[in-house]
């Protein structure tokens, strides 16, 4: 036990070293132990200072003490209470101490006066300023910004966020294009906006020179939207491309995926924005046989990962037709096998439309078809309208109708649903540049609505933050709603702190960040049974974490949904079943009853999406 320190009235004795330092000094001046206490105590007897006690809470303890119970765990869509804001980022182990400001949403986010609670830190002044502090490490400053208790039942929209009907108007149609590799997604792609008038002919030209210098002709069309080295080089896609065209109805954009098993997690993050999609398959023999195969086809992955989107309209374009020789045959057998499989994953026979087409030779796609190979299309669909309407004669039904051709397809999908009147959530797919304190950020607005000027929440890096502009097809704009694909420009906010897989909400309303789920899944196609430990990737809107199998918890009756059995050892290939998932790191997510793209949830393991599934119940929170 050291010795205790001992005082004169002019010297005091290093309790270490024993050396006599001046009473004025409050280190020693030989080994630079601090003087115990580090000052005089204002309370003092017979001119000594009072002793420093250990069972006395320090003025950390009372910051730390205070802002714990200002904590409140949500329930019932009630979220938390305080939302820590950081100016700046710190790079591992930040320790701060601050104080917090409540601050009430109008337009914006209005600051009013702390109002002490039982928590609350003794004889700090209230001041209607934000109070900062500093990290005792890396010399950051944070904020602490308090908000009002809010339940997402209680939000009231504002009269802007409901759009007005407004004649002439185009609705925005978010629309995937996705299929096994090399069936021709890209060439659609770019054939759909070079028809359209999105790509110039001068432009075209460049692409079929630059194509054919290197070898690669057929694919000038694809060149429109792979644009890096590496995608023209290798010849596929690799990432989602975003493209916009208008049709007599829709202004429609175009989300591309890559069809290569390898890049399912680019597709997945990218096609999650889609209400309706285009399945592009290859015609030609052994092509789709490839694609339909149930140990690699990226055709049935990607059927069943687009209807777990909660797309339930699809397109099945059956391409390179005149590889086939437009033959009916091969049309009716692909129809018919990949129809009876597109059944299983959940579509509705009267939400899929059949188009035979050829993306190279422009039959079909926006405009009926002038090869005279396909003469039996006009035939066969005037017989199908006429099995619906039996006054009408034959003559008149060839006369009226003359075969479904790619656009007229695409106008006639219905948009979904728009959750105009709930709180604001855009998940966040892409970041696009950033620069000192502004960011752009890209994705589809999931629920309500947003304007320039509006203070929004981002997490899970709690940071508040103003949106500076809006973009829509690279044009500036106004207002968006749910169901647009926006930039969305930011200010005040460092790059680093807007990521993929990140959420601008509402500043009372935030998205819950959680790392334990529990999730009702539907197991796919597996060789190996799912067991407790199980590694996983998990992937739910634009994010990914490493998840692991803590708990089987039971079995599911497939048509009724009820327990079958509890706590079974393991899962196999199309069973259902509900299990708890423990996550490396936090994300932001939704019980899926209460924001459906936030609660979806895929699967993969060994590069194979293994599993779907929705969340049920947020078991642990980010602390």
């Amino acid at each position: 036990m050291p010795a205790k320190e001992v005082r004169s009235a002019k010297v005091w004795r290093c309790p270490i070293c024993t050396y006599d330092n001046e009473d004025s000094m409050s280190a020693c001046d030989i080994c630079g132990i601090l003087r115990n206490p580090l000052v005089k105590s204002n309370i003092q007897i017979n001119d000594v200072a009072a002793p420093f006690k250990f069972n006395v809470p320090s003025p950390d303890d009372l910051v730390s003490s205070g802002l714990q119970s200002l904590k409140m765990k949500s329930k019932d869509n009630q979220r938390d209470t305080n939302i820590p804001v950081e100016l700046e980022l710190s790079a591992k182990d930040q320790e701060s101490t601050s104080a917090s400001v409540t601050r009430q949403r109008g337009n914006g986010v209005n600051e009013k006066d702390y109002a002490p609670t039982s928590g609350s830190i003794p004889g700090m002044p209230h001041r209607n300023v934000n109070t900062e502090a500093m990290s005792s490490k890396t010399g950051k400053v944070e904020k602490t910004i308090e908000r009002k208790t809010a339940s997402i039942s209680d939000f009231t929209p504002e009269t802007w966020m409901i759009p007005e009907t407004v004649d002439g108007e185009l609705s925005q149609l978010n629309l995937a294009i996705v299929g096994h590799v090399d069936s021709g997604k890209s060439t659609l792609s770019g054939r759909l906006l070079h028809l359209s008038g999105r790509i110039s002919q001068k432009l075209m030209h460049k692409y079929e020179k630059e194509a054919k210098q290197q070898g690669k002709g057929s694919f000038a069309y694809a060149w429109a939207l792979d644009e890096s080295a590496e995608e023209r080089e290798r010849g596929i896609t690799m990432t989602v491309g975003v493209a916009f065209f208008t049709s007599k109805k829709y202004h429609i954009v175009l989300l591309d995926s890559p069809g290569h098993r390898d890049f399912v997690p680019n597709m997945i993050s990218g096609a999650t924005q889609a209400d309706a999609a285009i399945l592009v398959v290859d015609a030609s023999m052994g092509s789709f046989e490839a694609g339909i195969d149930a140990t690699g086809g990226q055709t049935r992955e990607h059927a069943q990962l687009i209807r777990s989107f909660g797309v339930d309209q699809i397109i099945v374009l059956v391409n390179k037709m005149d590889v086939v020789g437009y033959s009916k045959e091969r049309f009716d057998f692909v129809k018919q096998k990949l129809g009876t499989f597109l059944r299983t994953c959940g579509f509705k026979e009267s939400s899929i439309s059949w188009v035979p087409a050829s993306v190279m030779e422009n039959q079909n796609l926006v405009a009926n078809s002038s090869d005279s190979r396909l003469s039996w299309l006009v035939a066969a669909f005037a017989a199908y309208f006429v099995s619906l309407f039996p006054r009408f004669l034959c003559v008149i039904c060839h006369a009226m109708y003359r075969g479904p051709f790619l656009m007229d397809a695409i106008d006639s999908l219905q948009l979904p649903a728009r959750d105009y009147s709930k709180p604001l959530q855009i998940p966040i797919c892409d970041v696009k540049s950033q620069s000192q304190s502004q960011v752009s950020a890209c994705g589809k607005l999931e629920t309500g609505a947003i304007r320039p000027g509006l203070k929004v929440l981002v997490m899970p890096s709690k940071e508040i933050t103003t949106v500076r502009s809006l973009e829509r097809d690279s044009q500036p704009c106004s207002i968006a709603r749910a169901g647009d694909n926006v930039t969305v420009n930011l200010q005040g906010i460092e790059g680093n702190r807007v990521t993929a897989g990140s959420v601008i909400c509402h500043p009372d309303y935030p998205v819950q960040v959680a790392c334990q789920l529990e999730m009702k899944i539907l197991v796919l196609e597996i060789s190996t049974p799912i067991v407790i430990g199980s590694q996983l990737e998990f992937h739910i809107h634009h994010a990914k974490e490493a998840a692991k199998i803590v708990k089987i918890l039971s079995l599911l009756d497939p048509k009724a949904g009820k327990v079958t059995k509890k706590s079974p050892r393991c899962l196999l290939s199309k069973q259902n079943a509900m299990v708890e998932v423990a996550l490396q790191g936090p994300v932001c997510v939704e019980e899926y009853s209460s924001c459906r793209a936030l609660g979806r949830v895929f699967l993969r393991a060994s590069g194979r999406t293994i599993g779907l599934g929705v969340v049920t119940q947020i078991i642990k929170t980010e602390n």
